[in-house]
């Protein structure tokens, strides 16, 4: 991933939100939050950017930027 679409915040209580886009789409607490920060410390940018699609379920499988043609081969 070579764009920078996810971004995060920590929250004083340890909440950790996620965005795309600039929206909201995900909260994550607890333990979840504490997995999730323990995961992107020390991470490059493009690796951040891949465990939050990851932890949202936007995960680029690959083929969404082919044109048709390209899929008929």
């Amino acid at each position: 991933m070579n764009e920078t679409v996810f971004t995060y915040q920590v929250t004083k209580s340890g909440k950790v939100f996620l965005f795309w886009g600039g929206k909201r789409i995900k909260i994550l607490d607890g333990g979840t939050a504490q997995k999730f920060l323990a995961k992107v410390d020390g991470l490059d940018e493009a690796d951040v950017q891949l465990v939050m699609a990851k932890e949202t379920g936007n995960f680029k499988r690959g083929n969404e930027r082919q044109g048709k043609e390209d899929l008929a081969k």
